[in-house]
């Protein structure tokens, strides 16, 4: 579990939870027992993780929580030594804003025949 802290008055820790199988998972952030986000994704290959939904409680809206989710999983793609391919417009609107985290974003190969 991840501890991520983000602009909130009062400042209160955010857990995030992780939880992956061989077909999906997700990352859950959690704050005070309420969840406050969901990022969902599946498996493409070994090798590549596609987000395909992020998702955040109206009552944490405006406090980072899609962020946190999404780097979460970049820091989870980093340390597994993967690619994301991101469909969800929230997470590839943050791929395209932040040129810092492209080195995990999964980029395709035009195959000419």
């Amino acid at each position: 579990m991840l501890f991520v802290p983000y602009p909130t008055k009062p400042f209160t820790p955010m857990e995030i939870k992780h939880v992956n199988t061989p077909t999906d998972g997700y990352f859950e952030a959690i704050e005070i027992k309420a969840q406050a986000g969901l990022l969902t994704y599946t498996w493409a290959n070994p090798q590549k993780l596609v987000i395909e939904h992020t998702e955040v409680n109206p009552a944490f809206s405006g406090r980072g929580v899609g962020n946190a989710l999404v780097m979460a999983a970049v820091a989870y793609a980093r340390a597994q030594n993967i690619k994301i391919h991101p469909v969800c417009p929230f997470a590839k609107m943050l791929f395209k804003k932040d040129e810092s985290i492209r080195d995990v974003l999964f980029k395709e190969r035009l195959v000419v025949g």
